[in-house]
């Protein structure tokens, strides 16, 4: 994939840092969620270690026509904004039916009280405003990626947003 403009310093920096450069390996620079307090919210918790995994449809991919994230990727998580905080590494990639993503995976996605019924919750509500978007329809059935992933490289001075 091609490293968008917005992010060629930051890139840049982070090849710096490591001393080579693995743009061959470089998959996207992205925002969670689909609003800016959530997307900044969830960016300080893959800053602070509480935040890693995400979740997102096997649709979306199909939609966008992007392969699915594979261990060893590289994304440059970004703010709402656009403003790049982290690299993170892609550690390992499973797509199982929503119904079937564990309480482990919850907890590892970190987000709310780090519960199965919180991630439930928050993701039966933005799954269902990507189906509306894609005019799919949710449901328990509907293929989940669940992605791991470990922060690899940090902006000076990003520990919180």
């Amino acid at each position: 994939m091609t490293i968008p403009p917005s992010i060629h310093a930051f890139w840049s920096a982070f090849t710096s840092a490591i001393g080579h450069d693995p743009s061959d390996r470089f998959y996207e620079a992205f925002h969670f969620d689909d609003n800016a307090p959530s997307a900044d919210e969830l960016a300080a918790l893959v800053l602070c270690g509480r935040k890693r995994a995400t979740a997102a449809l096997v649709w979306v991919y199909e939609s966008e026509g992007k392969p699915i994230p594979k261990a060893g990727d590289l994304s440059v998580v970004t703010l709402f904004s656009g403003k790049p905080v982290c690299v993170i590494e892609t550690q390992d990639v499973k797509i199982v039916p929503f119904s079937e993503v564990g309480a482990d995976f919850a907890a590892t996605e970190g987000e709310g009280d780090g519960s199965l019924a919180y991630w439930q919750q928050a993701h039966t509500a933005f799954f269902g405003r990507e189906c509306q978007r894609l005019r799919r329809e949710f449901s328990l059935s509907a293929p989940v990626v669940c992605e791991r992933f470990a922060v690899v490289y940090r902006a000076a001075g990003e520990n919180a947003v």
